[in-house]
């Protein structure tokens, strides 16, 4: 069967499923939430009141938060309780507009697993022919519609749990870009699909930027993690010696000179046989790491950002995208920059997958080497 332009492979083949340990469930339990599920709640304290989220318990030892007004994006993820992503210090706060000038974007970035940037432009503020770009784009800021939340019960055979939302980008004389995401888990399997849908709701061509900004932290990473992918590397022009005199992929201590500082560098990579990208973390001491994975044909580049301070600011970015990260002029000027015309779709799919132990790290590593 012809698959439709925009098109990717579907989420069983962007990496093999690991044996799902509750394939019996149904002979043992009643109620399916004893075993994992989503559970949807308002927060009712801080700054972060009164945002709605999705808390996914995948029966795997991996958790994770979905913040369903900040864009339907990926906060906390846990692993048999240990920090799979950098939290910043603000926190998950309600989604303010005001914060689409200049930098502003910083003051409500929480870090989190995944960070949604676009869907007009990503990357550095500035002006592009004519229109002022704040950091990163609204998505961030924009509230999700949830459409359906499903889930498993093994005893009737189904063990998918899944949370879809739109989330619409959206204004009188464009633009009018509307996401349907899906973010979906298996009963007792540590990973995560995230499976994007744009279409341009609107009249008139429009530019389309879209970047997946997933931040690791402590303890996942640490000194001597390791970073691992296949590609060439281009550091940006500020963090060139930062990139070539050091090995990048093995991460450092904590360091004074990243507390107000970053290095961020585009990792072209090389794919499978099938056009799939396969790049991630291992932590050796902790014989635990992350693998992403995702079409090549979907995020042609990925970023990698490192901000190693000390004081809690440590954390790494890898960051699939169809763009850049230097703003919207860069990439049309670059030749980057991509476009949806009126009633035109455009899918991308991400795999997050956890690894544990020796045998998993081994395969990871075989994988990229």
């Amino acid at each position: 069967m012809a698959k439709k332009p925009g098109s990717s492979k579907s989420p069983s083949r962007i990496s093999r499923p690991t044996k799902n340990r509750f394939e019996h469930a149904g002979t043992y339990v009643a109620n399916p939430a004893q075993v994992g599920g989503i559970e949807l709640f308002s927060m009712i304290n801080g700054p972060g009141t009164p945002n709605r989220v999705a808390w996914v318990n995948t029966g795997s030892g991996l958790n994770y938060k979905v913040v369903i007004d900040r864009g339907l994006d990926i906060a906390d993820a846990f692993y048999n309780g240990m920090s799979l992503s950098w939290l910043s210090l603000s926190g998950i706060n309600r989604p303010e507009m005001s914060r689409n000038h200049g930098g502003d974007w910083l003051w409500g970035f929480y870090g989190g697993m995944v960070v949604s940037c676009g869907p007009s432009s990503v990357g550095s503020p500035g002006v592009d022919e004519g229109q002022e770009l704040s950091l990163h784009g609204r998505h961030s800021n924009l509230a999700a519609t949830v459409e359906t939340v499903i889930n498993p019960d093994p005893l009737l055979g189904k063990n998918q749990m899944s949370i879809t939302g739109i989330v619409r980008e959206a204004k009188l004389f464009e633009p009018n870009i509307e996401l349907r995401r899906t973010i979906r888990s298996e009963l007792g399997i540590p990973a995560i699909e995230i499976e994007d849908t744009f279409i341009n709701r609107g009249t008139q061509k429009t530019e389309h930027a879209w970047l997946l900004h997933i931040n690791l932290g402590y303890p996942l990473i640490e000194e001597g993690a390791e970073v691992l992918f296949r590609g060439q590397v281009t550091p940006l022009p500020n963090a060139t010696d930062y990139f070539q005199k050091r090995d990048f992929r093995v991460l450092p201590a904590p360091m004074h000179e990243h507390d107000l500082a970053e290095a961020v560098a585009y990792i072209d990579p090389e794919t499978d046989r099938d056009q799939m990208v396969h790049c991630g973390v291992i932590n050796n001491k902790r014989q635990m790491g992350l693998k992403l994975s995702f079409s090549k044909r979907d995020f042609p580049r990925f970023a990698n950002w490192h901000h190693f301070g000390t004081m809690g600011q440590y954390v790494m970015g890898i960051e699939p995208a169809n763009c850049g990260v230097e703003g919207r002029a860069k990439d049309r000027q670059r030749g980057w920059l991509k476009f949806l015309k009126p009633g035109e779709k455009k899918n991308y799919r991400c795999k997050i997958q956890v690894l544990d132990g020796p045998e998993e790290l081994a395969e990871f590593r075989k994988l990229v080497k």
